[in-house]
């Protein structure tokens, strides 16, 4: 058995570096990351060092491994272990797979992945837009309030020139139908018009950013939310809202197909 002494060294003789616990928090919080998640999320500049102390922390058993993919495309995918969440005194809620098990291209692991990607690029890259900076990220395991089944996919919150700005993550890769985005529309409303938002986040208003894999399958989900609220919602194709372009002419409303940026530029 693996543990650590308060000076936060294991048993198996691994000492645990501060760096080690922001890696571990990171996990945490996107519950399975690739290497590429991992290491800005880190501080790791170099690609040697992270996989070093990624094979470190799971030998100390800190953290678990799994596979997913094939030959030369196959990535190794960690999530928080038991002991490791007990080290930074938080739950333990990855995905329940064993040990370096080979995983399915699974609907639950790509969605995971790809928020993760989306909050990487918003967490860790610089934003172009003057007086815009990242605050505040947060995941969700239960409905967020107790008179909604809505359970975000990710809520981020921006400092801006004018305030807080505040945006819940869905992420669409095609597998809803689109009775439940009339749904999740009729939920979100709700959440805006019943205040309990503003109880539960503190801040006045938020949009609800859905980023789709492709311009038809947004078409479509635009189309559905359009029939409950024109307000609210913001929409863009996945691909094109990566990295820096997430700021960018990039997003749609409901009843509108002009393309226009989150924040405007300072003039």
């Amino acid at each position: 058995m693996t543990g650590t002494n308060r000076a936060g060294e294991t048993r198996k003789g691994l000492i645990v570096q501060s760096r080690d616990r922001e890696l571990l928090w990171q996990l945490f919080l996107m519950r399975i990351g690739t290497r590429d998640h991992l290491m800005p999320a880190a501080g790791f500049t170099s690609i040697t060092r992270i996989n070093t102390r990624l094979l470190a922390l799971y030998r100390a058993g800190l953290v678990r491994r799994f596979f997913i993919g094939f030959g030369a495309g196959r990535k190794a995918l960690y999530a928080l272990s038991r002991k490791g969440a007990q080290l930074i005194g938080v739950p333990c809620r990855g995905p329940r797979h064993r040990q370096n098990e080979l995983l399915a291209a699974d609907f639950t692991t790509l969605h995971q992945l790809t928020i993760n990607d989306v909050y990487c690029d918003l967490r860790f890259r610089p934003i172009p837009i003057q007086g815009v900076r990242f605050l505040n990220w947060m995941t969700f395991t239960e409905p967020i309030a107790i008179d909604l089944r809505l359970i975000p996919d990710g809520y981020v919150e921006f400092t801006t020139p004018q305030g807080i700005d505040a945006s819940f993550l869905e992420v669409d890769l095609g597998t809803e139908e689109l009775k439940v985005w009339k749904e999740k529309a009729t939920q979100y409303v709700k959440l805006a018009t019943s205040g309990g938002f503003a109880r539960r986040f503190k801040q006045a208003r938020f949009r609800v950013l859905v980023l789709a894999d492709s311009a038809r399958r947004l078409r479509f989900i635009r189309e559905a939310v359009a029939e409950i609220t024109p307000k609210i919602f913001w929409f863009a194709v996945l691909d094109d809202a990566r990295a820096e372009r997430f700021f960018g002419p990039v997003w749609s409303r409901p009843t509108e197909i002009d393309h226009q940026p989150l924040f405007e530029q300072p003039r």
